[in-house]
């Protein structure tokens, strides 16, 4: 696994890392809410959406990093095409809700 090189293994290792980010992000900025609280705020307040999403995807820019620095460029591909949907969708959840 360690010479792996695929578009499917950088799908399994960038899919859940915004989603370990942003809980995360929550116990670190966020704890004095409760996470019911939390999810309520962002589904009023849009703007905190897309500002929540950099800091998500902070795991899979070092990831990508990562694996762009040791020639892995399919499994970053992989990561890059993740992030971009995590993007895509945090910019229509606040524009489209």
């Amino acid at each position: 696994m360690k010479n792996k090189d695929s578009y499917i293994l950088g799908l399994f290792i960038g899919g859940p890392l915004p989603v370990i980010s942003f809980f995360g992000y929550y116990y670190w900025k966020f704890s004095l809410f409760t996470f019911n609280e939390f999810i309520e705020v962002l589904g009023q307040n849009k703007s905190l959406v897309t500002a929540l999403s950099i800091p998500c995807l902070l795991l899979n820019i070092v990831f990508f990093t990562l694996f762009i620095n040791g020639n892995k460029d399919k499994t970053a591909k992989g990561i890059f095409i993740v992030s971009i949907i995590y993007a895509t969708a945090a910019l229509l959840f606040k524009f489209l809700s």
